[in-house]
């Protein structure tokens, strides 16, 4: 990869450079056909998802995307680092494209791996507007494989975005499948006795919670590559080839817990960048997240790719086979999850029954998103310091990059002790966990972040509103930074939900203790009642956004606009000059 400050003199060279690629997009009003039902979407080139845009790391391109809506649109280049006028998202970094206009991305490639593209205008991504990106490196890979397939997940709904906000904002558990039932009442006075049960369904329903609160929507589809479980997208492979599966999940809401049963799997990189391989039996893929694993099946026979909600609400299935028709056993959901109380966070005296109905956009805290300075341990009935789960920068003495969830271990460092949410793989072997990865080669040198911000991930479930520092988007300042120093944010997640969240423009270097083999991302999955760091190299002039990657959460409110100040005069100039357009994201 290029050194990342170069990107804004990138930006200053695009007119003279000699673009190596040419490729053209359409918008469009497409058919779904997930196997279950028939819908009409949004696709690129006529389908949905989109083709798979392959580019080589060193080249420029352009790409010519017309829109062919009766509404605006846009397309957001997920992961890849740009200029930030290409970064495509109305509102903070170009107007967005007009019906029946062509817009043209122009941008240098500057680095290799899996990401993929989506539109970021109202719901048009979980309408279907989305598809895979595959980027060949400058040199060799560092580990071998004969044939590879995208591997693209999605949960496909037969309510349109529109219709589902609508929804969720007037019931918010109105797609919850997984309430709890009499019998399951009883079931748990004949475990825990009659008045823990007693007393565990009070404190919920003072909270105004469910345990069943894992996900906010069921009734999906789980599709691969477009297809439906009974459609069964199938790809080839010779006995005893190594097969590369870049997994992406382009889903509007949905984590997923992928297995291959029979087949071992090497994971190789974690959001386009390379990892120190580790084999797992199981991993968990966050919404917009991508993993690279390595499978080598040696018989001759089909394995079942199997795609299973973290709710266990639905699933994606598709298959490796020798030849096409060939099928594998689909294994059954496994019993739904439920949350537990160190999901909400795990403070000891909390009065969770107000922290249910509290308004949190109504909070003031302050004109500005940098809280370095605010002592959150000092907050009435927060006290974070007391929170049952891992401050990953305070555990004294503890290396979680080494760290290794094999058979013998119970826990993990990034979900609160007693999570429900907690992941075991099927078959009782490794699953994988952020505290696994190791970054191959590191991108930075590994420096004392300048300062730190911390980021409270907030909402009401009971309104559907969905907050950073208990503020919406619309009322929130910009989060600004200074271009050369190194932040580090400090996530706290107060709310029963996992949150994605995605920093455009620059990339996220994951807190797992291993120093400078953190690994790289661009999306960070921060579980209840959890704090997690990461650190950023400001080194992307511009304005960028900063959101939760859950559709109708972003949309609800968890939101940023991220302002990096300085740079190169002429970025510093185009910023200033889309700031004065204004627009809504």
């Amino acid at each position: 990869m290029k050194p990342r400050f170069l990107t804004g003199l990138l930006s200053l060279l695009m007119p003279a450079m000699v673009l190596a690629g040419e490729y053209d997009l359409t918008v469009d009003r497409v058919k779904i056909d997930t196997g279950d039902f028939v819908k009409e979407g949004i696709g690129y080139n006529g389908a949905s998802p989109g083709p798979v845009m392959r580019f080589k790391e060193g080249e420029n391109v352009r790409i010519n995307v017309t829109n062919n809506l009766d509404e605006m649109t846009s397309i957001h280049w997920h992961g890849l680092i740009l200029p930030f006028n290409q970064d495509g998202v109305p509102g903070i970094s170009f107007p967005g494209i007009k019906p029946g206009e062509t817009f043209t991305y122009e941008f240098p490639i500057q680095q290799a791996g899996t990401y993929w593209f989506h539109s970021h205008s109202g719901f048009q991504e979980p309408d279907g507007a989305y598809g895979a990106i595959v980027i060949e490196p400058e040199g060799r890979e560092p580990f071998r494989y004969d044939r590879e397939y995208v591997v693209q997940l999605t949960d496909k709904h037969p309510h349109s975005g529109d219709r589902i906000m609508r929804n969720l904002k007037m019931m918010p558990d109105y797609y919850n499948r997984e309430q709890q039932t009499v019998g399951e009442f009883f079931s748990d006075v004949s475990k825990n006795g009659l008045m823990n049960t007693v007393s565990d369904r009070m404190a919920w329903g003072g909270m105004r919670m469910m345990k069943a609160d894992v996900e906010d929507i069921h009734g999906f589809t789980g599709l691969i590559n477009g297809k439906g479980p009974s459609q069964n997208w199938t790809g080839i492979f010779e006995p005893g080839e190594r097969i590369r599966l870049r997994f992406i999940n382009s889903s509007a809401m949905t984590y997923f817990d992928i297995r291959i049963p029979g087949l071992d799997m090497t994971v190789v990189q974690a959001d386009g960048n390379n990892v120190q391989p580790v084999s797992v039996d199981e991993f968990r893929i966050g919404v917009a997240e991508t993993y690279d694993v390595i499978v080598r099946p040696k018989d001759e026979q089909a394995y079942t790719i199997f795609a299973e909600s973290m709710g266990r609400s639905g699933y994606a299935r598709a298959t490796l086979a020798p030849e096409e028709g060939m099928e594998a056993a689909v294994p059954q959901l496994r019993e739904a999850a439920r949350l537990t109380m160190a999901d909400m966070g795990g403070m000891p005296g909390m009065d969770h029954g107000s922290m249910a109905g509290m308004d949190h956009g109504g909070m003031d805290m302050g004109s500005s998103e940098d809280m370095s300075g605010m002592d959150h341990s000092s907050m009435e009935g927060m006290d974070h310091s007391n929170m049952d789960s891992m401050d990953h920068s305070n555990m004294e003495g503890m290396d979680h990059g080494s760290m290794t969830m094999g058979k013998e271990d119970k826990s993990d460092p990034f979900y609160a002790k007693g999570s429900g949410l907690m992941p075991k793989a099927a078959n009782g072997g490794k699953f994988l966990s952020y505290a696994d990865l190791k970054a191959q080669d590191p991108l930075y040198e590994d420096r004392e972040p300048t300062r730190e911000i911390e980021l409270r991930l907030t909402g009401n479930m009971e309104r559907y509103t969905w907050s950073i520092n208990g503020v919406k988007y619309e009322d929130a300042d910009p989060i600004r930074l200074k271009y050369g120093e190194r932040v580090r944010f400090k996530f706290v997640n107060e709310t029963m939900m996992t949150h994605p969240m995605h920093l455009h423009g620059m990339w996220s270097i994951l807190d797992v203790g291993a120093g400078q083999w953190n690994p790289i991302k661009h999306t960070v999955s921060v579980n209840p009642g959890t704090t997690v760091y990461m650190e950023t190299e400001v080194d992307a002039p511009g304005q960028w956004a900063f959101h939760c990657h859950l559709s109708y959460h972003a949309a609800a409110g968890m939101f940023r606009k991220v302002i990096v100040e300085g740079g190169p005069d002429s970025t510093q100039a185009k910023t200033d000059a889309i700031a004065e357009d204004g627009g809504e994201v």
